[in-house]
């Protein structure tokens, strides 16, 4: 049977320049073609969920769906003082006259008095979709800072959805730009200190960033069928770095030793074949298992995870591309060069070292039991917290203050409280009923405003052009967070609703209803987020272990990657919890606690740990079986299996937690959380799983590990026979 990373790696050592010239063409074609087509950005009606993405279905149906809304704040500079009426009415008309004018603005509100006297608004209503306000905001921000200039004793400041979002894009962007910052010489460091040469450290960082750039590019072009959230980039930077890195260090690392192997007996091409047949086929499986397992993220229904698998598939099977294809064609080019200077120094090729096994392990070989005990104790005691976990999504008030315009944002919302939410009921019926919808909203507004204290004295009802879509939005002085906004959506949808709008259906004739808005989208993402939770997780498991079996013929390997990937996703989501709900880590990791977890966080850690957990798994596993096939015993084949990969795997962990870790300084604090837990996860698993658990379960087992298959025991037979299995064979 043809075995195509060793097919691929003798073509590209064998013509070197081709396959640099084609990696960097095929580099500037993706990268070239994706900013060519452009990217094809997530649209409201994409992140509609629930009853809330139906309501704003309805909505957009009767052309009544939210738009992008932008608040210009007058007051004294202390916030203090009352605001003489005279002077607040005459800069809110100069705002007004301003916005008036300009094309992206499609109407203007009279001003608005806080209840105090202090404070005057104005809101505008942009044109366009509500996600397009960010695009065509700057206009009125320049005229809001125009009218600034021309009074500067009062404080003019404008806010809105439009404005924090393209702060907080901005915001993300360089605190992308400083994880690269500080990732990548830290990486580079790493490198060097494994390697000790500038050359051989140098690559994993070039394929990793040209991966990189190459998964920008198709991404782009994917977002035709799966639309970009938003958050692709941010992916493809984060598993991107981690992957690519990793893969070629396998790769890397399993050619040095081969090299020392052959004490210069073999060729620079050579060399590449034998690590292709071994290091190459593992990151083959660990890429294709991190792509199956991300692409469980679809199930999700969700714009924002479909995004996320996008973008984590994209850029794993580009890293694994370039692994297989520009990387043996460096090492060839790198080796002849090393061997050329060696000749000149009459340096003789370094001798292979003897297997080493750490303290750790030689601890596991003589106690297996006890130390598989002890190890899984802990990390379910890790794991309790997650009992406690509350899962919400991230509102805009938890958004970092360093974000612009979240500091008018606060004093909006503390002069006029009704602004921070709003509930919005839409129907739609037979346009000939609409005298009677209107009339059951107005009894709904009513009812409500009176007997409910969580909700403003004052609505506003709309109807479509066409009579079918009517709208009655309530405002909700209070955070979408806080328990009277969502007890009063509990009691609109389960009371007041039913008992004036649901009247209407049992009347006769079709009447569809729904609660959307602030609060209920902030409700409602999180709830479909544990309906989906058990169905991915299944899915996960389904594929880890169908991989593990498929990758070594083995169902106890397989339903072992099961335990043990969960073990290590329980005890850093409990250590999450433990660390994020709390406030005693605030300062140390310089955020705002929530007393939540973000709804993401939880999926987006499991399917993508699940993944990266193959990596380290494939590569151990693949090093004790090639051991095992070989003849050797199980119990030394697993000591030198882990012993002979611990180096690298302790490299490859250490670059990926860097990675991860660097995300804990971003702003924002479900990618804080995002980064945080995956750097905890990568340590467990790399330094508490691969090095204590795996290798005393696999010495407890013995030859059960490998049942079914019948592969090792005939290797066992032929252990006396001078034909060894090829390398090319071993799994």
């Amino acid at each position: 049977m043809t075995n195509y990373p060793v097919s691929i790696a003798r073509w590209s050592a064998g013509h070197p320049w081709r396959a640099i010239a084609g990696w960097f063409l095929f580099v500037v074609l993706c990268l070239g073609a994706g900013i060519t087509i452009g990217a094809n950005p997530a649209t409201s009606a994409d992140f509609g969920v629930g009853e809330a993405g139906r309501g704003e279905a309805i909505a957009r149906d009767g052309g009544l769906a939210q738009r992008p809304v932008e608040r210009v704040l007058i007051e004294h500079r202390d916030g203090t003082a009352r605001l003489a009426r005279a002077e607040g009415g005459a800069v809110a008309a100069d705002v007004v006259d301003r916005m008036r004018e300009l094309p992206e603005v499609r109407s203007v509100a009279a001003p608005v008095w806080s209840k105090d006297g202090r404070a005057v608004r104005v809101d505008i209503t942009m044109k366009g979709a509500e996600l397009d306000g960010k695009k065509h905001v700057d206009p009125l921000r320049a005229q809001t800072a125009e009218v600034q200039k021309t009074h500067p004793e009062l404080r003019v400041e404008e806010t809105g959805g439009p404005s924090i979002s393209q702060g907080t894009d901005k915001l993300r962007g360089s605190d992308l730009s400083r994880t690269e910052m500080i990732a990548l010489p830290i990486t580079l460091l790493t490198l060097l200190f494994v390697f000790r040469s500038v050359a051989m450290a140098t690559v994993p960082l070039l394929l990793a960033l040209t991966s990189i750039m190459s998964a920008v590019g198709l991404s782009m072009l994917a977002s035709h069928v799966f639309p970009d959230a938003g958050v692709g980039t941010n992916i493809i930077l984060l598993i991107g770095l981690a992957v690519g890195v990793d893969y070629t260090l396998f790769y890397l690392k399993r050619e040095r030793e081969e090299r020392a192997l052959g004490e210069g007996k073999l060729s620079p091409q050579a060399l590449v074949e034998l690590a292709a047949a071994t290091s190459g086929r593992a990151v083959v499986l660990s890429g294709f298992a991190v792509a199956v397992s991300s692409a469980t993220l679809y199930l999700a229904d969700d714009v924002i995870f479909s995004s996320i698998a996008t973008a984590a598939i994209v850029v794993t099977l580009v890293a694994v591309v370039s692994s297989l294809t520009v990387l043996p064609a460096l090492l060839v080019k790198i080796g002849a060069r090393a061997e050329r200077r060696a000749a000149r120094r009459g340096k003789r090729p370094a001798a292979a070292k003897p297997v080493r096994h750490n303290a750790l392990l030689r601890l596991t070989a003589r106690r297996p039991a006890a130390v598989l005990t002890v190890a899984v104790v802990a990390l379910l005691a890790l794991a309790a917290p997650v009992l406690g976990m509350k899962l919400t999504d991230m509102g805009r008030e938890t958004h970092s203050r360093q974000v612009q315009s979240m500091p008018t944002f606060d004093r909006l919302n503390a002069a006029f409280p009704e602004v921070k939410a709003a509930h919005q009921v839409v129907v739609r019926a037979d346009a000939d009923r609409s005298d009677e919808v209107r009339g059951a909203l107005r009894e709904l507004a009513a009812t409500a405003t009176k007997d409910d204290p969580a909700l403003a004295g004052t609505y506003t009802l709309r109807t479509s052009a066409d009579h079918r879509v009517s709208s009655l939005e309530l405002p909700v002085p209070h955070y979408v967070s806080t328990e009277p906004a969502q007890g009063s959506l509990e009691r609109l949808r389960d009371r007041y609703l039913p008992d004036t709008v649901g009247e209407l259906s049992e009347a006769g004739g079709t009447v569809e209803s729904a609660v959307t808005g602030d609060v209920a989208r902030y409700a409602d993402y999180p709830a479909h987020q544990k309906q989906k939770l058990p169905l991915i997780i299944g899915a996960l498991l389904l594929v880890t272990f169908a991989m593990t079996v498929w990758a070594f013929r083995s169902v106890v390997l397989g339903l072992v990657g099961i335990v043990l990937n969960l073990l290590s996703a329980g005890a850093s989501l409990g250590i999450l919890t433990l660390t994020f709900q709390g406030s005693w880590a605030e300062w140390f990791l310089d955020f705002d606690s929530t007393g939540t977890i973000g709804s993401r966080v939880p999926l987006f850690l499991f399917v993508i740990l699940f993944g990266l957990s193959m990596d380290y798994q494939v590569f151990v596993i693949s090093r004790i079986r090639e051991a095992a096939l070989r003849g050797v015993p199980t119990r030394q084949a697993v000591l030198d299996g882990v012993a002979s990969s611990a180096g690298v795997v302790t490299s490859a962990a250490f670059v990926m937690v860097t990675v991860f870790a660097s995300f804990v300084s971003l702003h924002f604090i479900e990618m804080k959380q995002i980064g945080f837990s995956l750097a905890v996860a990568v340590l467990l698993d790399a330094f508490v799983i691969r090095v204590l658990i795996l290798p005393a379960l696999m010495l407890l087992l013995g030859k059960a590990s490998w049942w079914p298959s019948r592969g090792v025991g005939r290797a066992r037979q032929r252990a006396g026979s001078p034909t060894a299995p090829s390398l090319t064979n071993v799994g």
